[in-house]
């Protein structure tokens, strides 16, 4: 059996606050100070965190490495601000919902995202807005997750779906940036995207994510090929407000970066959760705070990036 160097791994790199529930834990902490916090902690040692927002991503995830065992291409990394022995707890909550998590960075109140390279994380997630802003400021991938209650998933379904917006999320923000600049004429934008619809964009904040799951998902097709009764694990969509004739540019963009998607919806302003509410993705990306506000039941995470950010 060969296994993956981490240099070559799909690396996740995730905060015990987007995996687990940690209001309770964050309550007393805010409340009673830090000795008290880490008595509660050490009382509640073997009581396991509910899950987080980001349990049912990163469980399906790993069990990429179930259907490929002979080369266990993910790894998921536990950060964490608290000090080890506080983190413990989380460490046990991961045992105990059985999770294939060895690694971990426990960093006692400081900052851990300066450490991301060191683990070769493809990404961040982490509910700590100013941790996941500071990480994108320094060119890593990073998102914040919202959403802090567990949202209910299905354990009969065994495939991973992964929503994204498009731009200033996969492909950067210089099409927002323009639409901008022409105090949001949808018709000058929709001819400056027609003109340049060959052009690809640049790569945005977290391509290399979708990027990565591309790879496996070509894996999996040849699998499938040698093995008509494997089951697809992984499927991606795109769900973005551009429609036509500015959606020639998401496609050829693509095209370009050698990434096919399963699906794709060219909203033109229809409100995303219609959509997404069918799809039902274990995680979605967007950059615009306004199109995550009423996902109650789609597990989301904000990329504070770009220009559709300026302000916040």
């Amino acid at each position: 059996m060969s296994y993956y160097p981490i240099e070559k791994k799909f690396v996740i790199a995730v905060a015990s606050s987007a995996l687990f529930d940690l209001t309770e834990s964050d309550s007393v902490f805010n409340m009673y100070g830090e000795d008290k916090y880490r008595k509660y902690q050490d009382k509640n040692i073997d009581k396991p965190f509910d899950k987080g927002v980001a349990f049912p991503f990163i469980k399906r995830l790993l069990s990429l490495n179930n259907a490929l065992p002979d080369i266990l291409p993910i790894e998921v990394i536990l950060m964490s601000k608290n000090s080890p022995e506080t983190g413990l707890r989380a460490m046990r909550s991961i045992k105990y919902y059985g999770l294939n998590i060895s690694r971990a960075c426990f960093t006692s109140g400081k900052p851990n995202f300066q450490y991301l390279p060191a683990f070769n994380a493809t990404l961040f997630l982490s509910a700590n807005n100013n941790d996941v802003q500071e990480a994108l400021n320094r060119g890593l991938a990073a998102g914040r997750v919202l959403n802090k209650q567990y949202i209910e998933d299905n354990e009969n379904d065994k495939e991973l779906r992964i929503a994204f917006d498009f731009d200033g999320v996969l492909a950067d923000d210089s099409s927002e940036k323009f639409l901008q600049e022409t105090g949001g004429n949808l018709e000058e934008y929709q001819a400056h995207e027609k003109e340049f619809a060959e052009n690809p964009l640049p790569k945005g904040p977290i391509f290399n994510l979708l990027n990565k799951i591309s790879q496996y998902q070509k894996i999996e097709k040849k699998k499938i090929e040698g093995n008509k009764s494997y089951q697809r694990i992984l499927k991606t969509a795109i769900v973005t407000a551009r429609n036509a004739p500015a959606h020639e540019r998401v496609i050829s963009t693509l095209k370009n970066w050698n990434i096919d998607v399963d699906e794709a919806f060219f909203l033109g302003g229809i409100d995303k959760s219609r959509i997404l509410s069918i799809l039902k993705p274990h995680i979605f990306f967007d950059d615009q705070l306004g199109n995550l506000d009423n996902l109650y039941k789609t597990p989301a995470v904000h990329i504070p990036f770009g220009i559709a950010n300026k302000s916040n």
